[in-house]
């Protein structure tokens, strides 16, 4: 029998209060009675009993009533009698102890779930594992003029080159990792009053990394292709002697004892780690620090607008030419918007490829660690160093990586979401919905409808165009569609995941300190989450694997699949855990619609106007990266968008 049972059994007609608390003592639940547990233990005794209870003795917290089983029964849409509200009080006050015992264990955030998210479904066949990246092009250096040691700003060209045009300069003695590090610190410290994506410098640790690989280069001894290249890492990431501040007010001060494993291996590849990168407060968007203290990361190629995220200090310095790659994470979006937005490439990982040891976890059965950069070779290059088991993150599939970028793309099964292609259809609010309104409301809704389609419009014609690049390329794509399944009902599991990694946040009032408090930040979002019954939590994780099966049956008939960067697709394959590499794919002309500057009404501007970046999304089965990397890889080449670079001042 359970403690709590027998602390139950006395709770009959003629046992005294005293010897219900002290029952209830010896049973371990005296030092956390809530006054629900009280009536529950009191609800076969009198009503005159019962009602002898003081504030002293509920300590604070109201009794459970019937009518806040009424009320939880409406937000859980679920009707219970009277009969069945007079059952479950005792139950309930039980419940509510448990979850109050629970909570006092203080669970730390890198404390995992027992389950562990498995994306293949059953009987499906797992990639035999393999490592390396073939084909890489020959990197031609005869451009690269006077290319010397500098502890300045260099030329724009060295700013900009690539992770491969850095490594082909170090192995010639153009430049030095020192000299490298040197110049990126420089921009970073140039750019970030206008931008904001540093948290926090880690310019010692880099200097000594820069000296080390120095001495390699010198003796011709390199550790690999990210040997002595400079890096940034979005701040969720553990990095010893340094804060990890989550990008969240309270967090400002946090400290770890060891570096999270992404950041172990690439110290281990020779990569000079510079700075700990912004992300939106707690993984959410691009706004980050406390309530009095909070910056905004910002878009190189529209300063006035926010960089989107969570990895908005990666994406935006990448772009800004001020590292030579940097680490983001996804959970819902956050490596695909900011890589958007910022014109870069974006390579958010099969779900369980990469461990995230040391990384700030929002929802255990979801968050993936990938790789921001300006080329997809140089993605490549760094997911094959961060990939693969560490022992510690029990997801991780020892499913290997490789890419063969001299693959012939004509071989390859590609397929394309049609309707998601499709010519935009405009559809206004009916006039039922807008007979509910007010004439300003009204007004407003239209006009914000109409600004919403002429923007979609616009970009969908730079994704027809990427189609039709594509076939230029000699390459046969086949219609396809998502499956018919509500991938957006799947929203419980990130809201009650994220909620419990953050219960003591929430609890203690102490996410009164992040800067976004708005209705649709994480504050609000975790106290709604704790209205979510674990039955309905459980129910969306059961329909999860009939959609991670319907996804692997699609992808099973393809080697890439190619989509709008935003749409269901994000929303689906972040749920199932497909790959996703994201590749700039054009510039808004000067005939796109306008920049609207922030202002109160729209103080977070999702369109960035004319001269700003559009992306297109090639997406991979699980655990399949390679095909779809060679074949982004063949776009950006033949495109040449991701040779371009904002104008900054």
């Amino acid at each position: 029998m359970d403690s709590f049972n027998e602390a139950r059994q006395v709770s009959r007609p003629g046992v005294s209060r005293r010897s219900i608390l002290q029952a209830a003592s010896a049973a371990g639940l005296g030092s956390t009675l809530f006054p629900g547990a009280l009536l529950g233990l009191l609800s076969s005794s009198s009503t005159a009993e019962a009602q002898q209870l003081s504030p002293s003795d509920l300590r604070g917290w109201p009794m459970i009533t019937p009518e806040m089983i009424d009320a939880a029964g409406v937000i859980a849409a679920i009707k219970i009698s009277d009969e069945q509200k007079q059952t479950m009080l005792n139950d309930l006050v039980g419940k509510r102890n448990s979850w109050l015992r629970i909570r006092s264990l203080k669970l730390p955030n890198s404390v995992a779930p027992v389950t562990v998210t498995l994306p293949i479904p059953p009987r499906a066949p797992q990639k035999d594992p393999a490592t390396g990246i073939h084909g890489l092009g020959h990197v031609d250096l005869s451009s690269y003029t006077g290319v010397l040691e500098t502890n300045g700003i260099a030329s724009e060209q060295l700013a900009f080159a690539t992770v491969t045009e850095l490594g082909a300069l170090l192995r010639a003695k153009r430049v030095t990792p020192t000299g490298l590090t040197k110049m990126y610190l420089a921009r970073l410290r140039r750019y970030d009053p206008q931008l904001h994506f540093v948290i926090t410098y880690t310019e010692e640790r880099a200097l000594k990394q820069a000296a080390a690989a120095d001495a390699r280069f010198a003796a011709h001894m390199p550790l690999g292709p990210l040997d002595g290249i400079p890096w940034g890492s979005k701040d969720l990431l553990a990095v010893a002697g340094y804060p990890t501040t989550w990008g969240a007010g309270g967090y400002e001060a946090q400290h770890f004892d060891t570096d999270a494993v992404v950041v172990q291996r690439l110290a281990a590849a020779g990569a000079v780690l510079l700075a700990k990168l912004s992300l939106g407060a707690l993984a959410q968007g691009d706004l980050w620090g406390g309530v009095d203290t909070f910056q905004r990361t910002r878009n190189p190629w529209n300063p006035q607008q926010g960089s989107s995220g969570s990895s908005a200090g990666s994406a935006s310095s990448v772009s800004a030419g001020c590292v030579g790659f940097a680490i983001g994470t996804e959970t819902l979006g956050s490596i695909s918007s900011p890589s958007t937005r910022c014109g870069v490439v974006g390579l958010r990982p099969s779900y369980g490829l990469v461990p995230r040891t040391g990384a700030m976890a929002l929802s255990w059965s979801m968050d993936k660690i990938g790789p921001i950069a300006r080329s997809v070779e140089d993605a490549a290059l760094v997911l094959n160093v961060i990939q693969g088991p560490d022992g510690h993150d029990l997801s991780v599939q020892p499913a290997g990586f490789s890419a063969d970028f001299s693959l012939d793309l004509r071989k390859l099964r590609i397929g394309y979401l049609k309707s998601a292609f499709d010519e935009p259809v405009f559809k206004p609010s009916s006039e039922d919905d807008l007979a509910r309104l007010t004439p300003e409301e009204r007004t407003k809704r239209t006009e914000s409808e109409k600004t919403y389609f002429a923007r979609r419009a616009y970009d969908a014609k730079f994704d027809r165009a990427t189609l039709d690049k594509l076939r230029a390329m000699g390459l046969t794509l086949t219609p396809c569609e998502l499956p018919s399944f509500p991938f957006g009902a799947l929203g419980t599991i990130l809201s009650a995941e994220g909620a419990a990694a953050f219960d003591e946040l929430t609890t203690s009032g102490r996410d009164a300190l992040l800067a976004g408090q708005s209705p649709g930040d994480w504050p609000n979002s975790f106290r709604e989450a704790r209205f979510i019954p674990a039955v309905d939590y459980i129910q969306a994780q059961r329909a999860r694997s009939l959609a991670m099966q319907q996804m692997h049956d699609l992808f099973a008939q393809f080697d890439v699949i190619v989509a709008p960067s935003g749409g269901m697709q994000l929303t689906a394959t972040n749920h199932t855990g497909q790959p996703a590499i994201i590749v700039p794919n054009g510039l808004r002309g000067d005939d796109a619609p306008a920049f609207v500057p922030p202002d109160a009404n729209d103080p977070v501007p999702s369109w960035g106007g004319p001269g700003t970046p559009v992306s297109i999304t090639f997406l991979a089965p699980l655990y399949a990266e390679g095909p779809a990397l060679a074949l982004a890889n063949a776009y950006a080449k033949a495109t040449g968008f991701t040779n371009l670079h904002p104008k900054l001042k």
